[in-house]
């Protein structure tokens, strides 16, 4: 007897055949024999691709958006006012 040794595929290959069965264009079974999967293993590849696709998508890419409530002249003028509240009060409550 013969031991088959299990093949292992790089996430670059996986993705190829996920995307052959995405375009529809072969059978699940003619992708399988193409690239020597299991057509079952094909068809969990291509589900993965279609609920992982999304995810692609969801990172923010470049700068993020500036928060106004975080920029500095934005804190110095609250500071400010918040200041000059403070004086207020102390001139007129007597402490």
């Amino acid at each position: 007897m013969s031991e088959r040794k299990r093949k292992i595929f790089s996430s670059q290959q996986k993705a190829k055949v996920a995307l052959e069965a995405v375009r529809g264009v072969k059978t699940v079974n003619e992708i399988a024999q193409e690239f020597g999967v299991h057509p079952t293993q094909v068809g969990l590849w291509k589900k993965e691709l279609q609920e992982q696709a999304a995810c692609l998508f969801d990172a923010k890419r470049g700068p993020k958006p500036v928060d106004p409530s975080a920029s500095p002249e934005r804190l110095y003028s609250e500071i400010g006012r918040l200041k000059m509240e403070l004086d207020w009060l102390n001139t007129h409550t007597g402490h």
